[in-house]
């Protein structure tokens, strides 16, 4: 009965947030909730996979709840870049909002929840969770654009909650169950084809993918620095998540989808690679990243062997991370400076060597140099590609990390390389304490790339179970393959 309480212990620290009146215990709960859900991942990775319907219902009736070594990795990432994102908050003093811990555990129970739920309705129920505290969270933190980035922000993501419960409505009405046990194999062909692809398509727009991309780019830059590494570690990877469960579980990994796959996540990784050349702060330029990073985790899809997931399982762990220390350590920028535009600022290496530092270093990281996560990220990926002879992936992949690779050099040429503003005083340097997180998750970065290898085998386990599809559909559905009711 521990999964429900990764729902249930977020949202009652919330209420407890929300009522307190002392700052440091509403701050103490927000930093604590991402430690305790990331110590129960690592119990969930090594107890394999459990399960439990709430009620004691019969699987299959009942709303289940079921976590494997793939889930487990998902919170354990999850909670690392949530915690140093809510450290940074607490020391940009954006914590002062009363309910923003309150908004933020919200956010993390709905995160969790989406992660161990065994259910399409229940999932489009958590990501409700997740994003109604996300638009409030969206109004209260970050400069003058965040209404008119709220209003945007707003209507895709309805958009993408309407078409999900109408497909998650079609697929009840076609099969009589929205169980993701129960559905294993059901969208092979028929009508419920086209309602999954409906599902998916909600899926991937929320993911930031190709067409579906340009809400990301022009939201996320206008929120906090602290929110916005909440989103890009949270909000598209629960949207990758679902869609590797669902491709796995519901679609049997069909293999007459791999050449779609790789055409779309080919033009959304060249698109994201060089559309950051003509944005004109920071955060945009690294918002585009981001949907530059989708199409390399999902693209191993279309290959859906053991060594293809768990080398897209390893990009996103390496995503998470670098696109978090990223948008750290520009946030820490931005809290000294007062701003994140390119043109107002330059000489930041001479000022700040270690911030700079950080930056490059992770910027290397998004690129694939070593010594950080992306080299191995990258070189995984590479070699899957090779593996199934897909050439045009190869060359895209490395034509849009030359995108990658400019954009970087774009800002590291406007912003850090220079002589220093005159308009600033010459004292004026970011405080350590405000460049920690970001720096922490850069070596939380080169640690992984230190040790690949076991970082490797638990990506290949979860990667495992992930594909032991015969063991997820019988826990749920009540007896796991040793006859033991669940």
């Amino acid at each position: 009965m521990i999964l429900p309480l990764f729902l249930a212990v977020p949202l009652f620290a919330a209420a407890l947030a929300a009522m307190l009146p002392w700052r440091w215990m509403r701050d103490a709960l927000m930093l604590i909730i991402p430690v305790v859900a990331g110590c129960g991942g690592v119990y969930l990775f090594q107890h394999g996979i459990m399960t439990h319907n709430i009620g004691l219902y019969v699987g299959g009736v009942s709303i289940p709840f079921a976590s494997d070594q793939f889930s487990a990795v998902m919170i354990i990432a999850a909670s690392i870049v949530a915690f140093f994102s809510l450290l940074f908050a607490l020391y940009a003093g954006e914590t002062r909002a009363r309910f923003f811990p309150t908004l933020a555990l919200m956010l993390l129970g709905g995160v969790y929840g989406a992660l161990l739920t065994a259910d399409l309705f229940n999932l489009f129920v958590m990501v409700e969770v997740m994003l109604l505290p996300s638009y409030a969270l969206l109004a209260m933190t970050g400069g003058r654009s965040r209404l008119a980035a709220g209003r945007t922000f707003v209507l895709s993501n309805l958009l993408a909650s309407t078409m999900l419960v109408m497909g998650v409505s079609v697929v009840y009405g076609v099969s009589g169950t929205v169980n993701i046990a129960a559905l294993a194999g059901a969208a092979s062909e028929g009508p419920i084809v086209i309602a999954m692809g409906v599902v998916v398509l909600a899926l991937a727009i929320k993911a930031g993918v190709f067409p579906m991309h340009t809400w990301l780019p022009r939201t996320y830059p206008s929120t906090s620095s602290a929110v916005m590494g909440l989103f890009s570690g949270l909000h598209t990877k629960v949207a990758v998540y679902a869609l590797y469960r669902i491709y796995v579980v519901i679609f049997d990994s069909s293999p007459r989808w791999a050449t779609f796959i790789v055409v779309v996540m080919i033009i959304s990784m060249l698109v994201g690679g060089f559309a950051g050349l003509g944005e004109t702060t920071i955060r945009r330029v690294l918002a585009y990243q981001m949907v530059n990073g989708m199409p390399f985790i999902l693209v191993m899809l279309a290959f859906s062997s053991e060594a293809a997931l768990a080398a897209g399982i390893f990009y996103m762990i390496h995503h998470m991370i670098t696109v978090g220390s990223l948008i750290l350590t520009t946030g820490a920028i931005e809290e000294t400076y007062g701003t994140g535009t390119l043109s107002k600022l330059s000489g930041i290496a001479r000022r700040d060597p270690w911030t700079s530092t950080f930056w490059a270093a992770a910027a290397f990281s998004l690129i694939g140099f070593p010594p950080f996560s992306g080299l191995w990220g990258k070189v995984g990926i590479l070699i899957q590609a090779a593996t199934f002879k897909s050439w045009w992936l190869i060359a895209a992949i490395i034509v849009a990390s030359i995108g990658a690779l400019l954009s970087m050099l774009r800002v590291w040429r406007k912003v850090f390389w220079g002589k220093p503003p005159k308009r600033y005083p010459a004292t004026l340097v970011v405080a350590p304490i405000k460049a920690l997180p970001g720096g922490a998750l850069l070596a939380c970065s080169l640690l992984m790339f230190i040790f690949a290898g076991p970082l490797t085998d638990v990506c290949s386990t979860a990667s495992a179970s992930l594909l032991d599809v015969p063991s997820y559909t019988s826990s749920i559905l009540g007896t796991d393959p040793i006859g033991v009711v669940r």
